[in-house]
């Protein structure tokens, strides 16, 4: 079975009554886009086999991707046109054993499997949260659309022992709450590293899993504390959850945190085609430079990095860039305005200024 398509419109059929949160937020998406691009006519087998993880995040957001891109392809709807194929990848694998991804191998793990699937013709593209790719894509593989941005913040979970007012919640410290010594989850070596810079007295502990079980984990006392990324929490409906949501001013993000990007085999030139009129060119231009940032530092999985790329209504790019030791102890903040047409250079400009000004030890 083929498709042929060959226009857009905004129509309104009602989502699949399993999944109405990420269909009515993907049905607001297209409402609110002013002008619909033109696709030329494709030709393409079907069912579409999409590639996610197995995790509740995951799936939502796949499910969010599949309800956009029927909205803007209405020969798509009422159809079974979509196979999810959700694979269990190697990060999945060991989120139980409390291992640190760092030291397993980082964040491909959580899409060797799913690039296999790809290039092996068992899936047609893949959904993936855009932080956990790889800088360097395999060969044969691209980058095909990312969607719009979700707030790219971390926010501070706070279990029974911290107590918080409403002076704290909107003071400057946002780790005020935290008692002295207290033990704070967190896997990721970025996080530590800004935490512990401000708060050597602190404890880290890992912490895997995915959302629902961190919360769990910091709701029965065995944190004091824990991290989670605000834009996973919103799309799961948990926002209510962040006791502090963290300025990237004070808490640089992850490269790419609220992004999604669905990848495509090369060759694949009528997909490409077909979701590049559903990407949204704020997300890439944000991803391009700080994508960028990563490629320009280079840091091992072990290397706490964080990029944060600001559109300002000028067309101009404010790009924050980090580079830290795992225990704090040193920690370089940068950031550099530029065009939006220029992210690129200026992201790798950026990214070399921070290196030649950090001990070689950090990115040994």
């Amino acid at each position: 079975m083929e498709f042929s398509m060959d226009q857009l419109d905004e129509g309104h059929t009602a989502p699949p009554a399993e999944r109405p949160e990420a269909c009515l937020r993907a049905q607001a998406e297209v409402r609110r886009a002013r002008v619909v691009p033109a696709v030329r006519p494709h030709h393409h087998g079907l069912p579409l086999r999409v590639g996610t993880r197995a995790s509740p995040l995951a799936l939502v957001q796949t499910r969010a991707f599949l309800a956009l891109l029927s909205q803007f392809c209405p020969v798509l709807r009422g159809m079974d046109v979509f196979q999810e194929h959700a694979i269990r990848t190697t990060g999945d694998a060991t989120q139980s054993t409390g291992e640190r991804l760092a030291d397993i191998g980082g964040k491909g793990l959580f899409s060797k499997e799913i690039h296999e699937a790809l290039l092996d013709r068992r899936i047609d593209f893949a959904v993936h949260s855009l932080k956990d790719l790889e800088t360097e894509l395999p060969p044969g593989i691209v980058l095909a659309c990312v969607l719009k941005r979700e707030d790219p913040r971390d926010a501070l979970i706070l279990g029974p022992d911290c107590e918080l007012s409403d002076g704290e919640l909107s003071g400057d410290d946002p780790y005020a709450a935290l008692p002295h010594g207290a033990t704070v989850g967190s896997s990721s070596v970025r996080r530590a590293a800004q935490l512990l810079h401000a708060r050597p007295d602190l404890v880290i502990q890992n912490i895997r899993g995915n959302v629902h079980g961190r919360l769990d984990k910091v709701r029965r006392g065995d944190y004091a504390a824990s991290f989670l990324a605000l834009a996973g929490m919103r799309r799961l409906g948990l926002e209510d959850e962040a006791s502090v949501v963290i300025d990237p001013a004070v808490m640089v993000p992850s490269a790419c945190q609220g992004i999604v990007g669905i990848t495509v085999r090369a060759g694949d030139t009528e997909l490409q085609h077909l979701l590049g009129a559903i990407e949204e060119v704020d997300a890439r231009c944000m991803a391009a430079g700080e994508r960028a940032l990563l490629a320009s530092l280079d840091g091992s999985c072990r290397t706490p990095i964080g990029g944060h790329a600001k559109l300002l209504p000028d067309g101009r790019v404010i790009l924050t860039g980090l580079v830290a030791r795992a225990d704090g102890s040193f920690l370089l903040k940068r950031s550099l305005e530029c065009l939006r047409t220029d992210v690129r250079r200026a992201a790798l400009e950026l990214g070399d200024s921070l290196r030649a000004d950090s001990p070689r030890d950090v990115f040994a």
